[in-house]
């Protein structure tokens, strides 16, 4: 098992120790059209992949370090150097011209940034305030590894829907869309909206359902939220999976927050009935 090298706000380290038994045992190909820190699909180290994300900065990172993550690092190093408040908000506001300097930029302000946050203004700047951590090059960083795990991948930037057309007989997809981790609240639609829309979550099940008519077997990740629940209401096998918010400045509000998953078009050993993740496991996970 690979550890990400993003800090991806709902990332899915969790899951992949937690939760193993919801992925299928068998299949050819990995599809995953919401990257983002790509925890699972550093979990399972498929031999065949299919990454994608509508984010085109981080898909040009990925294939920065799957290209030549020698490069990368040495502008990391770099950035690890001059780390400072001020170095931070210089670093923030423009581009870089190589590739490699471009992606070590975006790992600097992904590790040093508030929570790993991911934010852009309407110009498309990213504008996330400095964070606490100063460590920027870490022990666990395995970049061979990385660059090993992604050669195996095919990487490109685009919407789900066409990512998901071309799953098929034989993949196993991950679908993780983006949801607010408050979505226990009855704020989860409104708030939801600038980030997924409803339109977004009604396309995303047509075409998840869709994948899974031609064989695929898919895996979806949501807001444990009516809404979900009965958008989703007859199709596949739910579950109740459970793990705590780090999205909070304060640990103190930090909190145990109750996601569903669904299986369409598989089956696992547990599959068959609806299970909540105890408070125990979640603790030695």
């Amino acid at each position: 098992m690979l550890d990400p090298f993003l800090k991806w706000a709902g990332g899915k380290r969790w899951l992949a120790q937690s939760s193993r038994w919801l992925f299928p045992t068998v299949y050819e190909r990995y599809v995953e059209p919401f990257l983002g820190g790509g925890a699972i699909f550093f979990s399972e180290r498929p031999d065949h992949a299919v990454l994608s994300d509508s984010n085109p900065r981080l898909i040009a990172t990925y294939k920065a370090i799957r290209d030549d993550w020698e490069a990368v690092v040495h502008h990391l190093a770099d950035y690890a150097a001059n780390h400072s408040d001020a170095y931070y908000y210089e670093a923030r506001k423009g581009k870089r011209d190589s590739t490699a300097a471009e992606a070590a930029r975006f790992i600097y302000l992904n590790r040093t940034c508030w929570n790993g946050l991911y934010r852009v203004n309407l110009k498309g700047e990213f504008n996330v305030p400095r964070g606490s951590k100063t460590k920027i090059l870490m022990e666990m960083d395995d970049f061979p590894g990385i660059a090993k795990a992604l050669s195996a991948a095919t990487l490109g930037v685009m919407d789900f829907e066409i990512a998901l057309d071309g799953a098929k007989l034989g993949d196993f997809v991950f679908l993780d869309p983006p949801y607010t981790v408050s979505h226990n609240n009855n704020g989860f639609l409104k708030y939801n909206e600038n980030i997924f829309s409803w339109a977004d979550q009604q396309r995303l099940k047509e075409a998840a359902v869709k994948a899974a008519g031609r064989g695929a077997s898919v895996l979806v990740l949501n807001a444990k939220h009516s809404s979900i629940e009965s958008l989703y209401e007859n199709v596949g096998c739910h579950h109740v999976v459970a793990r705590h918010s780090v999205i909070s400045a304060q640990s103190k509000h930090r909190k145990e927050v109750e996601e569903i998953a669904i299986q369409i078009g598989y089956r696992t050993e547990k599959a068959a009935s609806t299970r909540t993740l105890s408070r125990e496991a979640l603790r030695h996970s």
